[in-house]
């Protein structure tokens, strides 16, 4: 719990700011955690979870489809979603497919209007799935198309983060995968590995962000539901704490604990010091002064005294004093190191062993037992 970023971090981290998210049914919910997260500490319902295209959801507006046409689960399904505080707007699209006449009118949108600060986007599962067996070539395709409009459309300083698609179970059941394409219930979370190596590749070839959400869950299989392919509260909650910490990595903003409302930072721990040091004195007078039957009476605060330091420390430990937001001085925008890379050392082959070797006797003239000596000490090297 205590990695997850608070509803204070969030809102002050995205304050004035303009996310835009982009994603298909898997990820759809990241678009609600984070607008919760942007209102209140608490984490989604059931019930929240499970609703698709409804008219509100924690103050915000379906701007387009959903319920205001008809809920089906095919290609052409549409779902636009606004929250706008005084100080947010959240925008959520949902996608059936990485680049499309649809994905073109999205991106217009962008054009003309007002340019977001943050991008997520992730589209594979119905990309691989819904189209054509032989999805490969059409995948790669429509991501070379999406990301050349993305760097051509959007400036500079937008922070677009590329999402790779997150483990899915060995059986899987939604709403995407419908009775034409349920033989290929099996081969799909193979395909989505591959589907993954090759969009987290080609992102940081166009100098996008990567976040390996694949990675990052590769351990946490428990916090998926029993379709095999969406995942319960505790690990959306997971999910918008990675997206944000990337982003403040790479606006150069470290995330600390909230100050309080007087404007100090709590203590993290009670300053044992002045708990400790009285006890330390009474013992040592004890120890020093009376009898051992007063020193085994003084023995259990002498215990607790070291207890006590042990855990929490004899002088104590208080929280940081700077702003919970502290920008470090230089480029507000530097360069990091993409997440979904992890180098591996270079291979170093292993030097073949030292074989001594015997050298030979000095006198030239040899007799035979020299030899057979000479012969037995070569032998056990």
């Amino acid at each position: 719990m205590r990695n997850f970023v608070s509803h204070k971090q969030a809102c002050q981290l995205l304050h004035n700011k303009f996310v835009v998210v982009l994603v298909s049914s898997n990820q759809r919910a990241i678009y609600k955690d984070l607008v919760l997260l942007l209102q209140k500490d608490k984490f989604l319902t059931l019930k929240q979870l499970q609703t698709k295209g409804e008219m509100n959801f924690e103050q915000d507006c379906l701007v387009e489809g959903g319920c205001l046409s008809k809920l089906h689960n095919g290609i052409s399904y549409r779902e636009v979603r606004q929250f706008q505080s005084d100080h947010h707007l959240v925008r959520f699209y949902f996608l059936t497919r990485i680049y499309s006449q649809y994905m073109e009118s999205v991106l217009e949108d962008f054009r003309q209007g007002l340019k977001p600060d943050v991008v997520v986007i992730n589209s594979c599962l119905w990309d691989i799935s819904r189209y054509s067996r032989n999805w490969t070539g059409d995948y790669k395709e429509s991501l070379h198309r999406c990301f050349e409009e993305l760097k051509a459309i959007l400036p500079e300083e937008t922070l677009v983060i590329w999402n790779l698609t997150m483990p899915l179970g060995e059986k899987i059941k939604g709403g995407f995968l419908v009775p034409e394409i349920q033989h290929m219930a099996s081969q799909l979370r193979f395909d989505v590995i591959e589907a993954n190596f090759f969009s987290g590749t080609l992102a940081d070839a166009y100098n996008l962000d990567v976040v390996d959400l694949h990675f990052h869950f590769r351990f946490s299989l428990h916090r998926r539901t029993n379709d095999g392919v969406h995942w319960d509260n505790v690990a959306l909650r997971r999910i918008t704490s990675v997206l944000l910490r990337h982003a403040a990595d790479a606006w150069g903003v470290a995330l600390t604990s909230p100050p309080d409302a007087s404007g100090k930072n709590k203590t993290t721990h009670t300053n044992m010091l002045q708990i400790s040091l009285p006890i330390f004195l009474v013992y040592t007078w004890c120890l020093l002064y009376t009898d051992t039957a007063l020193e085994s009476i003084f023995f259990p605060l002498k215990c607790v005294l070291l207890f006590a330091s042990s855990v929490f420390g004899i002088f104590g430990r208080s929280a940081p004093s700077e702003d919970s937001l502290q920008r470090p001085q230089g480029d507000p925008l530097p360069s990091f190191p993409r997440l979904w890379r992890r180098p591996v050392p270079p291979r170093t082959t292993a030097s073949p062993p030292h074989v001594p070797t015997c050298p030979p006797p000095s006198s030239t003239t040899l007799t035979k037992l020299q030899v057979s000596l000479w012969k037995q000490a070569c032998s056990k090297w």
